[in-house]
Formats: structure tokens, sequence, C-alpha cells
């Protein structure tokens, strides 16, 4: 395998789009990606940038993704939010990975923020496997919530 280990660009996009929808299938909630490829470009490097990523590639193609963002705490202060964090199927187990969250753990450091945050779903006991390696805690008590578009047109 010819890995590297790099910052995604504008170019990379259609592939995260395609990595992201492979994650949504995953978790069973392939109709959820509704982002069009115009904001997903715009929102990572238009004028105002609101996430980065890492990516891994095999030669020419992307095989991993970590999204990521500043998140901000008023109680914790500025902490990264791990939004997405895939290894395509067929190159799991190859320390893909490890190489990618390492990295993220690595900015977060960088930046000097006060943590990181990232979801799991509950029954995905590979990912949780994963991260339980690494000593992370999790939280039980908190309900996400949230407003589509169409519902906070309504209010």
């Amino acid at each position: 395998m010819n890995i590297e280990l790099r910052t995604a660009t504008a170019e990379d996009c259609p592939r995260l789009l395609e990595l992201i929808k492979e994650l949504a299938i995953y978790e069973n909630a392939p109709d959820e990606v509704t982002v069009t490829l115009d904001e997903f470009v715009a929102a990572g490097f238009g004028e105002n940038p609101v996430w980065k990523s890492f990516v891994v590639t095999d030669g020419q193609t992307i095989v991993g993704l970590a999204l990521f963002y500043t998140r901000y705490s008023t109680w914790k202060g500025c902490r990264l939010y791990l939004e997405d964090f895939l290894v395509t199927e067929s190159y799991r187990g190859k320390g893909i990975g490890k190489l990618l969250f390492d990295r993220v753990v690595q900015e977060a450091k960088e930046r000097n923020f006060n943590g990181m945050n990232w979801q799991v779903l509950d029954w995905n006991k590979p990912a949780i496997n994963f991260y339980d390696k690494y000593g992370a805690g999790y939280e039980n008590e908190w309900l996400n919530a949230s407003f589509t578009k169409e519902q906070l047109s309504k209010l």
C-alpha cells in the first residue's frame, strides 16, 4: 500500500461525499445525507470555511477521512468536534483509522483546545472498541436534539 495522510482540498469533496454517504449507509441512515456538493465545498473552502478534514489516500484514491470543526462549550471552552471519521470497508484493520485519529488528536493539541468530542452509535461495537483503546469517555445522560431546515423555516 502507498498510504499518504494529508489535509483535504476542495478537489477532494466529491470523494469525501461518497465516503460520507458510505458512512450513512453503515449507520442505517442512507437518506439523511442531503447536503449538496456545492454546499459542502462552500462550507469547507468558501469565504468562511467551517470544517477541515484529513484524508488518507492509497495512491490516488481517498480511503479514509476525518472531518472536524471547532466547537465552543461555555463550560469547557474551545474543543475539537470530530463530525465524521471513516475508513472505507476494504481498508479497515490496516492502521489507517489509527493514523487518522492520531492526527486529529494532534490537531486538537496543536490548537491548544480543551478537549475533543465526537459521537458513536451505541451499537457500533467496532468503533467503540477502537475508542476504548484510547481511553475515551462516554456520556449517557445527553440526548441529541435537532431541527431540519424545513422545521426551522416553520418556526
